[in-house]
C-alpha cells in the first residue's frame, strides 16, 4: 500500500510539473520578445509614458519608442503575437538572442558578413549611409572627404561596423570606441572628441535634439567604402530560425512610403535629450 501511495504521489507531481511547463511554453509561444538598446534615437529610445505608440519595457517603468518599435509592432501583429520589448545593451544583444532570452533583435542592426555567421537576418527594413557628426562651430563642417579629418579625434560605437571604417579616414586620430550614442553625443558637445560616425537617421536625430551639432555627408567617391549589408538594417533572428519567411512577409507589407513616414515621425517624436 505504501509503495502504491508513493507511486501515485510521484505520478501526481509529474503531472503538475508537466502542466506547469506547458503553461510556461504556452505563454512564451504567445510572445514575440524583441531586444533593443532603447538608446539609439530615432531607431529606439526610452521615455516615461506610452505617448506616440510607445511600448512598455519588460521589468522597467519606462517605455520604448522609435522606428524600431513601430517595425517590431508590425512584425508582432503579423505573427499574431504579443510584443515584449527587452532592453539590452548593444554588446549583449547577440548573446541574448543565442540564449533564447529574446526571439529577435530589432535595433538598427546591419546584417554584416560577420554577424551572418552566427545569426539569420530578414530583408532590409531601412537603408542608409554613413556620415560624421561634428560640432556646428567646427572647421570640420567644411570637410568634403573622409580624408579631411587629419588630427581630428573621431570615434564610433563599440561593436559596430562604424568603428571599423574609421581606419579609412587617413590622418584621423582614432579614439576608443564608446558604448552608445548618448555617450558619444555628450563627448562631442563637451569637446572630448571632434566627431563620431553615424548612420544618417541617427545623425539627423542627434542634430534635432542638439542644435550645437551638425553632420557631414559625402559625395560618391569621397566617403566610406562599404557594402549594402554594412549600412542597411534588418531583423536578426537565431541561426536556423523558421521565422525568417514570416518576418519578411510582414516587412514586405510596409511600403517604402510608410517606412519613410515612420522614420520622419520617429525623428519628430524623439525625446529632447536625444
Amino acid at each position: 500500500m505504501k509503495k502504491l501511495l508513493a507511486a501515485t504521489l510521484a505520478l501526481s507531481l509529474i503531472s503538475v510539473l508537466m502542466l506547469s511547463f506547458a503553461g510556461c511554453s504556452s505563454k512564451s509561444d504567445k510572445e514575440f520578445r524583441v531586444g533593443m538598446e532603447c538608446a539609439y534615437a530615432p531607431f529606439n529610445w526610452t521615455q516615461t509614458d506610452e505617448s506616440n505608440g510607445a511600448v512598455p519595457i519588460e521589468g522597467s517603468s519606462g517605455y520604448a519608442a522609435g522606428y524600431d518599435v513601430e517595425i517590431a509592432k508590425a512584425v508582432a501583429d503579423a505573427l499574431g503575437k504579443e510584443l515584449v520589448i527587452v532592453k539590452t545593451d548593444w554588446e549583449g544583444l547577440p548573446p541574448a538572442l543565442s540564449s533564447g532570452k529574446i526571439d529577435a533583435i530589432i535595433a538598427g542592426m546591419s546584417p554584416t558578413a560577420e554577424r551572418r555567421e552566427s545569426m539569420d537576418f530578414s530583408d532590409y527594413y531601412y537603408d542608409s549611409d554613413l556620415v560624421v557628426v561634428v560640432r556646428a562651430d567646427s572647421d570640420l563642417v567644411n570637410a568634403k572627404s573622409i580624408n579631411d579629418f587629419t588630427g581630428a579625434k573621431i570615434t564610433a560605437q563599440l561593436g559596430t561596423f562604424h568603428y571599423d571604417v574609421l581606419d579609412q579616414m587617413e590622418g584621423a586620430d582614432k579614439q576608443t570606441a564608446m558604448e552608445d550614442f548618448p555617450t558619444m553625443i555628450l563627448a562631442l558637445t563637451s569637446g572630448k572628441i571632434d566627431g563620431y560616425i553615424s548612420e544618417r537617421p541617427g545623425a539627423i536625430a542627434a542634430v534635432a535634439s542638439n542644435p550645437e551639432l551638425t553632420y557631414v555627408g559625402f559625395e560618391e567617391g569621397n566617403g566610406f567604402s562599404y557594402t549594402k549589408d554594412d549600412v542597411a538594417v534588418s531583423v536578426a533572428l537565431p541561426k536556423g530560425s523558421d521565422l525568417v519567411d514570416d518576418v519578411n512577409k510582414a516587412l514586405a507589407a510596409i511600403s517604402a512610403e510608410q517606412r519613410q513616414a515612420l522614420m520622419e515621425a520617429a525623428i519628430a517624436n524623439q525625446p529632447a535629450e536625444g
